[in-house]
């Protein structure tokens, strides 16, 4: 049996596994601006690995009831690079797979918006969801606050949609921190102990 990278309770994930995610990887779109082999940006894209492998299997882990039939799309979860940003690198790999986005929204089902917060965010952003006005001729003016009744509906799926990558994340991580052992040489990315780190203050 290959060396273990990491163990995800029961389960282990081997150096097997970790080679065989960095070849597809190197093998895709993005393959040549990879690091080379051996470099210690090339060490740190397979601890990252490791990270997205036992996060996998920690979805997969999931003993509550999913839908994947209803399971919501990618780009609704993650629509841009700010969404992407919040959840993190490595939960959002983890939201490509149909059943990884059926777990976040068995994970985050309960997750509510508050209607003090919907109206505070409106106070603070005035502007963020009014739309250009025109006048006539066509000559498009600055927008205008809108009132809250008309923005009301897309400030709280935007506040929605952030706390539950918010839950999401969190939930991930309480998991992985309950679940995971990493081995030498696979220790996060951003651990401050392992060599290759060079984010220093």
């Amino acid at each position: 049996m290959s060396a273990v990278a990491a163990t995800v309770g029961s389960h282990v994930i081997t150096v097997a596994d970790v080679d065989a995610r960095e070849r597809a990887v190197r093998a895709g779109v993005r393959g040549d601006a990879l690091p080379r082999p051996g470099a210690g940006e090339a060490r740190q894209l397979r601890r990252w690995l490791t990270q997205v492998l036992v996060a996998e299997q920690v979805v997969a882990m999931w003993q509550g009831p999913v839908d994947l039939d209803a399971a919501p799309f990618a780009d609704d979860l993650l629509p841009d690079a700010v969404a992407r940003m919040e959840v993190g690198s490595v939960a959002a790999a983890t939201l490509a797979d149909r059943r990884g986005r059926a777990v976040f929204a068995a994970v985050t089902g309960d997750v509510r918006v508050p209607e003090a917060a919907v109206a505070d965010y409106h106070e603070r952003n005035p502007l963020r969801f009014s739309s250009f006005r025109h006048k006539v001729g066509g000559w498009r003016r600055a927008p205008g606050p809108a009132h809250l009744d008309e923005v009301r509906a897309e400030i709280s799926a935007h506040l929605l949609a952030a706390a539950r990558r918010r839950e999401y994340r969190r939930w991930l991580d309480a998991r992985c921190a309950e679940l995971v052992t990493l081995a030498p040489g696979y220790e996060h990315p951003g651990d401050p102990r392992q060599p290759d780190n060079t984010h220093r203050h």
